[in-house]
């Protein structure tokens, strides 16, 4: 089994963090390429901004925007495809810019792509 971290943009890259994906729309603001240490950035596997602005990391609306992200997804197949992929040949972390290290993107995504 593939292992899948996630991780904020913020936090010091590592030697077991495998290749590390971003999985925001946006860069993580004030952080440099070389202090990030992204491997690939999928930017459409992220919220669309419409659905990020209107979850605004509400704990209250985190049920419903994990049924409207996982709605999106669906929608989004090549890029989960790609994700699945690239988890597939070894430890990938999912890296956020999210201060809530509860309610965010990578959490969903992590459970997606380690469920059977």
């Amino acid at each position: 089994m593939t292992n899948i971290r996630i991780k904020r943009a913020y936090e010091e890259p590592d030697a077991e963090d495998g290749e590390r994906i971003l999985v925001d729309r946006l860069w993580p603001r004030g952080l440099t390429k070389e202090r990030a240490r992204i491997d690939l950035w999928l930017k459409n596997v992220a919220p669309s901004t419409e659905l990020r602005k209107w979850f605004a990391h509400d704990p209250a609306k985190w049920p419903e925007f994990s049924r409207r992200y996982k709605e999106e997804l669906k929608r989004n197949q090549e890029q989960l495809l790609l994700l699945k992929q690239e988890a597939a040949k070894g430890t990938v972390t999912l890296v956020y810019g999210a201060k809530d290290q509860q309610y965010n993107e990578a959490v969903i995504l992590q459970r997606l792509l380690t469920a059977k």
